[in-house]
């Protein structure tokens, strides 16, 4: 069985600090463990992880967003990609608040049977000012690079996708249509992933359960339980036979969102 973990530590160093990140490496365990907003380049988080080799795709700007995927050493990583360097003709073009292609968003690691990539979706910030860059430019581009890349093997993908698809992954949709992370536009971004063929894999083996991955700092969000959906693991469908479960760890603490998971059996 493969267990392959997705988590925004939401600043690597300071989950490290608090001990949470070795902590939950020994219950654990993961196989593969992809992680989003970094905020961090490898060298700067001290991390005693000899039995996993690590790789990183860290912003150009310090301490911000950015990707890594620590494997077990016995897992034979063929290629490692960052942002769309497999599919040079894809591209997101920069906005007000910067260059999504220099902010570490996409780590893409490929293995005999599939490829893995992580992603940390930009944000479409409070008066939704990066709404157009999202809808225009980074969720077609995502999603035409994971549709080149299913074409040579199945694939992975997990990370922070900063959108909650339907009302049952957000505590308070009624009051959040026109929020960051619950806009129409936002939601088909993630209705067009799973058009062009990607399993969300929670929601497959769960299509009742009323589960979050981050809550807010704000009013005891997350010991109220008032939460959002919006950390994923979406598998091609020909990966579909080899999912046997998909878990959300919500008492994992650290960060304002919690890891997510998914064990495949080959």
């Amino acid at each position: 069985m493969l267990k392959i973990f997705s988590w925004n530590v939401n600043g690597l160093r300071a989950v490290i600090r608090k001990g949470a990140f070795q902590d939950f490496i020994i219950k654990y365990q993961p196989d593969i463990l992809c992680l989003q907003e970094t905020k961090a380049k490898q060298g700067q988080a001290e991390i005693d992880l000899p039995e996993y080799e690590e790789h990183w795709n860290s912003a150009v700007r310090p301490g911000y967003a950015g990707t890594a995927i620590f494997v077990k050493n016995e897992l034979k990583v063929l290629n490692e990609y960052h942002d769309f360097e497999k599919c040079p003709e894809l591209t997101v073009k920069k906005d007000a608040f910067g260059d999504p292609m220099n902010e570490g968003r996409i780590l893409t690691l490929e293995f005999e049977r599939f490829f893995v990539v992580t992603v940390y979706v930009p944000n479409s910030k409070n008066e939704l000012e990066r709404l157009h860059l999202r809808e225009h430019e980074w969720d077609p581009a995502l999603c035409d690079y994971l549709k080149q890349l299913e074409k040579e093997k199945p694939v992975v993908i997990c990370g922070d996708f900063n959108a909650a698809h339907e009302e049952i992954d957000i505590a308070r949709p009624k009051t959040n249509h026109h929020s960051a992370g619950f806009t129409d536009e936002e939601r088909q971004g993630i209705t067009n992933l799973v058009n062009a063929g990607f399993i969300d894999t929670f929601r497959t083996l769960n299509p009742t359960a009323v589960r979050y991955t981050w809550w807010s700092h704000w009013g005891h969000a997350r010991e109220n339980n008032v939460g959002w959906r919006i950390d994923y693991f979406f598998i091609s469908n020909a990966l579909q036979k080899n999912l046997k479960s998909a878990e959300i760890y919500e008492n994992v603490m650290g960060s304002d969102h919690c890891p997510v998971s998914i064990d495949l059996e080959f």
